[in-house]
């Protein structure tokens, strides 16, 4: 069985608009860079920038709970830290996520458009730290790179009777060539991918935020309680962690002596 690296993606903002890479670099004990590094805070939670850490994702802005999210077209600038969004065919903010006045834009959007659903001011959080490695507002504590099966992800579209866009499970590496669940017996296991390594170290349990369209924002499906009825379990995708920094990129062959 030959895997292969199908789509790399990132996610610089938490709930919104994932960003699709060619190859990217990975470093240990870091998710892929840039990946979850800035979240919309929905009522105060405390977060300190000068020691970032875990809050649990229903402090932000999320998809479990504001699917309307999905209808945004969102884009990331790396060289410049600046945002965009799209709202309904035209661009209702941009800002520089580094400045007040870019972050006020980003803010002022989301007070006007989604009042009924904040829990307070809405706030941008950056997980940059200085000059230590940058916060990752993932839904885990542990700084990982989630991995999607795409043979899994059919299986779940076969039982569901519809189709199913994997970008649902807003994972890091999309993976083609392994069966379908093959990923959950990499448990504990190292995979090499380009010239990095990584240690699978968790499934993830699936939430609601995966019952939402993508691409129409209509929350169409019950893909939790699909994969309970149907499989047994609530999961699709695993964690690994980056024990051996590397450059990684599409096409590239996934390797693990499980495997052999």
């Amino acid at each position: 069985m030959k895997a292969f690296v199908d789509a790399i993606y990132r996610y610089p903002v938490k709930g919104l608009s994932p960003q699709r890479l060619e190859r990217t670099t990975l470093i240990p004990g870091r998710t892929i860079a840039a990946d979850r590094l800035y979240a919309i805070e929905n009522g105060p939670t405390g977060f300190d920038p000068a020691a970032p850490s875990y809050f649990p994702k229903n402090r932000f802005l999320m998809l479990m709970k504001n699917e309307r999210l999905a209808a945004l077209r969102t884009d990331y600038d790396e060289a410049t830290h600046t945002l965009s969004i799209v709202s309904e065919g035209r661009e209702a903010a941009r800002g520089d996520l580094r400045t007040k006045e870019g972050r006020l834009a980003i803010e002022g959007f989301f007070r006007r458009t989604m009042p009924a659903e904040l829990n307070g001011p809405p706030k941008v959080l950056s997980g940059e730290a200085g000059s230590g490695a940058p916060h990752s507002f993932s839904d885990v504590a542990k700084k990982v790179v989630s991995i999607i099966n795409l043979a899994s992800v059919a299986a779940v579209e076969t039982a569901t009777g519809k189709a199913v866009d994997p970008l649902r499970f807003r994972g890091n590496i999309h993976v083609s060539g392994w069966p379908a669940w093959r990923e959950f017996d990499l448990l504990g296991a190292e995979i090499s991918i380009g010239s990095a390594r990584l240690k699978v170290v968790k499934r993830i349990v699936r939430c609601a935020a995966t019952d939402v369209d993508p691409a129409t924002a209509a929350r169409d499906l019950t893909i939790p309680k699909t994969l309970l009825q149907t499989f047994g379990h609530a999961d699709c995708g695993i964690y690994a962690e980056v024990i051996a920094g590397g450059d990684i990129a599409i096409g590239d062959a996934l390797t693990s002596d499980v495997l052999i």
